[in-house]
């Protein structure tokens, strides 16, 4: 299948993971069977990497604490910072690592149970890396949009406007 039409059902299964397959066919102009063959395919050759749950953990009981550290790092030599980014993403607490252009090197993206939690990761596990020169973390206080979705959208007024 052409890579257009390859664009196209990621963009409509980036936005619904959860569609049904005969929906998707019938939006494309496709049949059931060549999007479940071109998911596949997609799936085996690493273009398609996981499916996700975008959950608003601030509605569930379970306490959660996300943060966003800025790692700046000397790259080692023939590696790049292929190496340090490898020994940080390792870290199960670790969520996403990126390489990143400005005044870090690395942004490292993780969740705990609580700031101290975090803390303690980025002091005792994160700063003692040979290569990582310093940290700074940013802990989420409250997310607004995330992946496209509005979280707490406020209902708007849906009575009629009724005049005399």
């Amino acid at each position: 299948m052409n890579s257009d039409v390859r664009k196209e059902i990621l963009g409509y299964i980036e936005r619904n993971a959860r569609v049904d397959l005969k929906e998707v066919a019938v939006c494309l102009g496709l049949t059931e069977v060549d999007v479940a063959n071109e998911l596949s395919a997609m799936e085996s050759e690493g273009i398609i990497c996981g499916y996700h749950t975008l959950i608003d953990w601030e509605k569930v009981t379970e306490e959660r604490i996300h943060a966003l550290i800025e790692v700046k790092v000397t790259p080692k030599r023939d590696k790049g910072f292929d190496d340090v980014a490898e020994r940080i993403y390792k870290y199960p607490e670790v969520q996403s690592t990126y390489l990143i252009s400005g005044g870090f090197d690395l942004l490292v993206f993780m969740e705990g149970k609580t700031l101290r939690e975090i803390s303690t990761f980025v002091s005792q596990k994160l700063s003692t890396l040979d290569s990582v020169l310093s940290t700074t973390t940013h802990f989420i206080l409250h997310k607004y949009k995330d992946y496209g979705v509005i979280f707490n959208k406020k209902k708007e007024d849906e009575r009629m406007i009724m005049t005399p």
